[in-house]
C-alpha cells in the first residue's frame, strides 16, 4: 500500500512543507505550520499510481486588435460603492472584501444587498458566521427587513454553489466569510490556507460560469492584512479594504486591486444610528469642527483617486523630558515625518531634536501622498513657534531631501476644492502651473527655508523669545 505523503502549511503565509517546523521561513511566522491531507482526485497518491494525463486541446489564438467591448455593470444602488468598483459590480466578477472586526462590513454589504433587491434583481446573502435569525435581526434594525433578499446560512461550498444555480442566476451574492467555508474536496479544517483556497476557486468557477458577481468576506490579521494565502487576492479580480477607527464616526472603503476599474478612489461613508451613510462631501464634514485660533493646524489639499479631499493636519511639538524624544504619528507614514524632520533641521534652520513631536490626521482619515509634506511642515513649525496659520489658506508640495518643495500633480483640481469651500490662498510649490491655477491666489514656495520664515514672521513675542529658548536657529 502507498504510502500517503504528509504536507505543512503554513497558516500565514501558504506555504508548504515536508515536515513540521517551529517557524515559517517564508512569512517568520512562530507556530503557524499545520498538518494538512492532500485531496483525493488525480493528483493525490505518488506518481506512479496517477493516470496518465490526456492531451490537451488546441484553442485560436487572437491578435491585439479587434472590438473592445465594455464590461457590463450591475448598480449597486450605493453611489459610493459603485464610485470605488468602478460604476458598478462587473457580471461574473469576485471581489474580496476585507476590514477590521466590527468595522461594518456586514452592515455595509447588507444595504448594498437591500439596494439592489429593490431593483428587481436576485440577490442572495450566505451566511456563514451568524444564524438567520441574527442576519434578519440586522435587517430590522436598519430598516431593511421588507426588501426581498434571499437569505442563507450555510458553510458547505458545493451545498452554496448548487442551491444558487437553481433558477435564475443571482445578481450577487454574498459569502460573509470566506474563512468559515468548507469544501468535501479537502480533508482540513475551515480556515486553513487550503480550504480557503479551495473554496475561493470554487466560488469563482461558479461565478465565471453564472455572471454572478461575488463578494467574499475575508477577516484580516492583527498586522491589517486579510487572513488566508495570498494567491487568494490573485485570483479574485478586486480586493477592496473597509478602514476606519472605531472611535470616530467616518469609515473608507478603498480599492486595493482592481481589474475592471481604477485603483486609487475611495469610498467614504459615516456610521449613523441607522447604517452607513454616504458622504458625498467629505472635505466640508471633515473641517466642520476646525479650529481656526489654534497653533499647529493645517488645512491639506489632497487627492483620493479622482476625487479631491481637504483634511485637517494637527501637530504638537513639546519639550521633552527624555534622552530619545517620542514621534507619534496616527494617520501618516512615520518614515515620512522621520525625514520632514530631519529637512527641517537640516535646512529649516529649526531644533526638533529635544522635542517630542506628535501627528495626526483629523477625523481618522489615513494620507498617503507626499504631497502632504508641505502641510505637515507648516503644522510642525506652527506648533513649534506657536503662530497661527492662515485659516483662509491650504498647503500642498512635496519636500526633498535638499529642502526643495517640488510640484504634485492634479493641482487644478486641489484648488477648485479649496475655492469650492470658501478657502482664498494656496501655499504651492514653484513650477510651471496647470492651466486654470492663475484663478486661485497662490504663494509659491521654492525651498522649505521660505516657509519657515514666512510663518516665523508671524509668531507671537513673549517674554523670553522662541530664539532665546533655542526653538528656532539663526541661519548663516
Amino acid at each position: 500500500m502507498a504510502k500517503i505523503q504528509q504536507t505543512f502549511v503554513c497558516q500565514s503565509c501558504g506555504a508548504v512543507y515536508n515536515r513540521w517546523r517551529g517557524r515559517c521561513e517564508a512569512c517568520n511566522g512562530w507556530n503557524t505550520i499545520v498538518e494538512e491531507v492532500p485531496g483525493g482526485g488525480p493528483q493525490s497518491g505518488p506518481a506512479a499510481t496517477r493516470p496518465a494525463r490526456a492531451r490537451g486541446r488546441v484553442f485560436p489564438l487572437e491578435g491585439l486588435t479587434g472590438e473592445a467591448k465594455e464590461a457590463p455593470r450591475v448598480a449597486s444602488g450605493i453611489a459610493e460603492l459603485d464610485r470605488v468598483t468602478g460604476g458598478g459590480f462587473v457580471r461574473g466578477s469576485v471581489i474580496l472584501l476585507g476590514g477590521d472586526p466590527g468595522i461594518g462590513k456586514s452592515t455595509l454589504l447588507m444595504q448594498a444587498s437591500a439596494a439592489m433587491a429593490a431593483t428587481g434583481e436576485r440577490v442572495a446573502y450566505i451566511s456563514g458566521e451568524e444564524a438567520v435569525g441574527q442576519v434578519r435581526l440586522r435587517a430590522e434594525r436598519l430598516g431593511l427587513a421588507q426588501h426581498p433578499v434571499e437569505l442563507a446560512a450555510e458553510t458547505n461550498v458545493e451545498d452554496i454553489v448548487e442551491t444558487l444555480s437553481q433558477g435564475r442566476p443571482p445578481a450577487l451574492a454574498i459569502i460573509d466569510s470566506i474563512q468559515t467555508m468548507w469544501t468535501e474536496t479537502v480533508e482540513s479544517a475551515p480556515g486553513t490556507v487550503t480550504q480557503v483556497r479551495s473554496s475561493a476557486q470554487a466560488l469563482i468557477r461558479f461565478a465565471k460560469t453564472t455572471g454572478t458577481a461575488v463578494i467574499l468576506v475575508g477577516h484580516v490579521t492583527k498586522d491589517g492584512q486579510i487572513a488566508g494565502p495570498r494567491v487568494v487576492e490573485h485570483m479574485v479580480d478586486a480586493v477592496a479594504s473597509f478602514e476606519g477607527d472605531q472611535g470616530h464616526h467616518f469609515r473608507i472603503l478603498r480599492a486595493v486591486k482592481n481589474r475592471f476599474g481604477p485603483t486609487d478612489e475611495i469610498g467614504v461613508f459615516e456610521m449613523t444610528d441607522g447604517g452607513l451613510a454616504e458622504v458625498p462631501n467629505p472635505s466640508a464634514l471633515v473641517l466642520a469642527a476646525r479650529d481656526h485660533a489654534a497653533p499647529g493646524t493645517a488645512v491639506f489639499a489632497g487627492m483620493e483617486g479622482t476625487r479631491p479631499l481637504l483634511v485637517e493636519i494637527q501637530a504638537l511639538v513639546a519639550p521633552s523630558s527624555l534622552g530619545m524624544p517620542r514621534r507619534a504619528v496616527v494617520g501618516w507614514d512615520p518614515n515620512r515625518l522621520s525625514m520632514v524632520l530631519a529637512v527641517l533641521e537640516a535646512h529649516g534652520g529649526i531644533r526638533l531634536g529635544t522635542h517630542d513631536v506628535y501627528l495626526n490626521v483629523a477625523g481618522g482619515l489615513r494620507i498617503t501622498e507626499p504631497a502632504a509634506d508641505l502641510a505637515v511642515a507648516a503644522a510642525l513649525v506652527s506648533s513649534l513657534s506657536g503662530a497661527v496659520l492662515p485659516h483662509e489658506s491650504v498647503y500642498f508640495g512635496e519636500i526633498g531631501l535638499s529642502g526643495a518643495i517640488r510640484p504634485v500633480a492634479q493641482a487644478t483640481a486641489r484648488l477648485k476644492e479649496a475655492q469650492k469651500l470658501g478657502f482664498s490662498k494656496a501655499l504651492t510649490p514653484q513650477g510651471r502651473g496647470e492651466p486654470g491655477e492663475r484663478a486661485f491666489p497662490t504663494e509659491a514656495l521654492r525651498h522649505i527655508a521660505d516657509l519657515v520664515s514666512g510663518i516665523a514672521a508671524g509668531a507671537p513675542r513673549r517674554a523670553g523669545s522662541e530664539r532665546g529658548r533655542g526653538r528656532f536657529v539663526e541661519e548663516d
